[in-house]
């Protein structure tokens, strides 16, 4: 019996740590999103699956028997496929999701549901800071006559996407007063993020919050059914149960 970890998180970092040290047999998979992944304390593949049925070939390959999902919170697609097929299938499915940020005295947050819905907010001019991540950035497109700064942990392979960006590069963690430093030099006018939830990347919040920075916060997609963990501890106890 076999479990996959499908990682990708910080978290799921201590997951695989604390599997390590136990008798489960466990393999972790990374999407491949970032070129030079750190190790895990598992066995890892990387790379995706491809199609749904490249996936339960893989399940089968493997000897899956159990799934939990740690990949970040709007990897909907992941998450969505992953447990469709799990019921499909009859294969134990839990989701690792870390609490969602909640604003906090001193914050300036506007809750928005798409990339695209920032244009309403930003004005010409204004210069914006993404830590929204490379893979949505072309969502930003309308974001015109603005100063685009796109934070990503691998060097571009290209051109930024559309006029008046540039990227930055740089790998967690960023502790606060980095944060606020960077924040200073650039002039940020307004910051954009995901809701990942999460302390370890908590801080250019905490920098936003001191600088006096709005916010626009991306909500989180719908989850699918199925036990929800949002701790590591709860996590492994889950792992030893069902492998």
């Amino acid at each position: 019996m076999t479990l996959l970890l499908l990682a990708g998180t910080g978290e799921a970092k201590d997951i695989a740590k604390g599997l390590a040290k136990t008798s489960i047999d466990a393999v972790a998979s990374l999407a491949g999103a970032t070129r030079q992944p750190k190790a895990l304390a598992i066995p890892t593949r990387v790379g995706g699956f491809g199609s749904a049925d490249g996936f339960r070939a893989y399940l089968e390959e493997a000897g899956i028997t159990a799934i939990l999902d740690a990949t970040h919170p709007f990897a909907h697609r992941i998450t969505d496929r992953t447990a469709a097929i799990c019921a499909e299938l009859g294969l134990d499915y839990a989701q690792f999701l870390r609490a969602p940020w909640e604003p906090q005295d001193g914050d300036n947050w506007t809750q928005i549901t798409s990339e695209a819905e920032a244009a309403e907010f930003v004005t010409e001019g204004q210069t914006v800071f993404l830590g929204t991540g490379r893979q949505t950035l072309d969502r930003f497109a309308n974001l015109q006559g603005c100063r685009v700064i796109c934070r990503q942990i691998d060097p571009p392979t290209g051109p930024f996407p559309f006029e008046g960006g540039e990227f930055l590069v740089g790998r967690p963690p960023f502790p606060v007063a980095d944060e606020v430093a960077l924040f200073e030099r650039l002039g940020v006018d307004w910051l954009i993020v995901k809701n990942a939830g999460g302390a370890r990347s908590e801080t250019k919040l905490t920098a936003a919050r001191q600088l006096g920075i709005p916010v626009l916060m991306i909500k989180r997609p719908l989850m699918p059914d199925g036990v929800k963990l949002d701790k590591v501890e709860d996590a492994l106890v889950w792992a030893k149960a069902h492998v």
